[in-house]
């Protein structure tokens, strides 16, 4: 009975639905003690129509949000905790991948498409759906069309890359002729994950809220960082309608209410793209802080506006076990390197496609070099975790630099953090401290406080005196700066080494159509 008593006592919960690339989770924190109460996953099914592509189901994405929703409403009301305490919901999801759905029927007119990967080892399972590569082309004619080139990066903060959604757009506008159709009708609307999510659960057809956040909208190149909304003269320079995109809105507001469910009633107040929620579930609000999620693949953000991404960091791993078969699970390769401790000279370049942050270089491609008659797999798995480490150093050093603000440690999550021989990697090339938190679902927890905190909620300070304080494992150096400096600077060599390996170029197919062939110099 005393147990029940103190559940009763809870006081006002958060919950947060966390869409990521291959599950969509539904968890709820108490708004006093950031303690996670419960949760559901489920897993969401990928299809790869074409070698390259990767897509998933708009409808199947929502159905995992209703039925994480449910069922972990039926596992509060078994512990007893009364789900009227719910007072708020916030969304995080994967940022790039982008939608388009007919406004008048609810129905989407593609399915969800993302980020561009290497073509050759799309297959391999698991890979992740904003890691797409038919946009190349689209993105070559775009900066054809452009005297300066990538001159636009000045007011969105990004290059043009197959990596962001105004590309895709563009590429649905051109090639799927219900998307083209419903444009002209004026029927489409266009979103990210978040903006699909928000409008459906608010009503969709029958007066579903068409917004998104300000960190999603900077990651589609048609927003202005200088005047935080989406600018004219971007969307005319590709072709994109204004009338299809998403109000622009803060991160921490209500947008609408939940129209069905056990949670109907209840505000969705907080959206944050998955990155940036993790920067504030890691309560990074100091100027100068930073964290550095690893999942596939490393994404660093610091607490003064910028953002580094490294495309693959877990995807390597997932490539030795797939691709070349020297480990039979992903856990296997912490033990592996730690048997030698070293790489043996050797070097690990995985821009399987072409080089992000800081190079932003598509011609790169991945190599292997330093490779001796000495060389062993436990030797290539030490030189796949510096690989992570030294691309993290990479950004962080591109930060510090823009910034003036250098970092005394930094905070991680993400699933390769429980490689803890990574984590030490990480802390011997950075020279500075990395901290993990015990609680892992940071994601979740940001997009909870900003929901929580929301004007009109309310229940959930974010003032520094009033956060609950928590535990987490710190990785000190351990080799001296000299020894890092100078591994770090073979790495820089090797990263020369992988440059320039690959070229697109217009080839006549005989009728005077031009088309765009990938080919290897090799």
């Amino acid at each position: 009975m005393a147990a029940s008593s103190n559940r009763i006592m809870l006081g006002p919960l958060v919950a947060a639905i966390d869409q990521g690339t291959s599950s969509t989770r539904f968890l709820v924190f108490n708004a006093k003690t950031a303690e996670l109460l419960s949760h559901h996953q489920v897993e969401i099914k990928q299809s790869f129509p074409k070698e390259g592509w990767v897509e998933e189901d708009p409808k199947e994405i929502l159905q995992s949000v209703y039925e994480c929703m449910d069922r972990t409403c039926e596992k509060l009301t078994q512990l007893n905790i009364d789900i009227s305490n719910i007072k708020a919901i916030g969304v995080t999801n994967q940022r790039e991948t982008t939608l388009v759905w007919d406004k008048e029927t609810g129905e989407p007119l593609y399915n969800a498409i993302g980020k561009h990967y290497y073509l050759h080892i799309i297959y391999a399972q698991g890979w992740t759906v904003w890691l797409d590569l038919r946009t190349q082309s689209t993105v070559e004619r775009l900066i054809n069309k452009t005297p300066g080139k990538n001159k636009n990066h000045l007011k969105t903060g990004l290059p043009i890359s197959t990596y962001f959604s105004a590309v895709k757009l563009r590429w649905l506008m051109d090639n799927v002729e219900k998307v083209h159709e419903a444009v002209l009708s004026h029927r489409a609307m266009f979103g990210t994950v978040d903006s699909w999510l928000i409008w459906c659960l608010t009503g969709g057809k029958k007066g579903g809220v068409h917004c998104t956040d300000v960190t999603n909208a900077s990651r589609t190149m048609l927003f202005n960082i200088h005047t935080m909304d989406w600018d004219p003269e971007l969307c005319k320079y590709f072709d994109i309608p204004m009338e299809i995109l998403p109000k622009v809105r803060s991160s921490s507001e209500i947008y609408g209410l939940m129209k069905s469910g056990p949670l109907t009633g209840v505000p969705i107040s907080g959206c944050l793209g998955d990155q940036s929620a993790a920067l504030v579930g890691q309560m990074c609000f100091k100027d100068g802080q930073a964290k550095n999620t690893y999942g596939t693949g490393c994404f660093l953000l610091k607490n003064v506006g910028t953002k580094g991404s490294v495309a693959i960091a877990g995807a390597v791993v997932r490539w030795l076990k797939d691709n070349l078969g020297i480990i039979q699970t992903s856990t296997e390769l912490e033990k592996l390197a730690a048997d030698v401790g070293t790489s043996y000279g050797c070097y690990f370049v995985p821009a399987f496609s072409g080089l992000y942050a800081p190079y932003w270089e598509p011609s790169a491609r991945g190599i292997i070099c330093g490779l001796t008659q000495f060389t062993n797999r436990s030797h290539l798995a030490f030189a796949a975790l510096e690989a992570v480490c030294f691309q993290t150093r990479e950004i962080l050093d591109a930060m510090n630099q823009d910034s003036g603000i250098h970092l005394s440690q930094l905070q991680v999550d993400g699933g390769m953090t429980s490689n803890r021989l990574l984590m030490q990697l990480q802390a011997d090339i950075l020279c500075i401290p990395v901290v993990k938190p015990s609680m892992p679902e940071t994601t979740a927890l940001g997009a909870a406080m900003a929901a929580g905190a929301a004007e009109g909620v309310s229940v959930w300070s974010l003032n520094p005196e009033d956060l609950t304080e928590v535990t987490s494992e710190k990785f000190e150096p351990q080799i001296n700066p000299e020894e890092s400096e100078l591994r770090y600077a073979r790495w820089k060599k090797a990263v020369q080494r992988a440059m320039n390996w690959e070229t697109t170029e217009p080839v006549n197919n005989g009728d005077g159509v031009f088309y765009l062939f990938i080919y290897y110099l090799i």
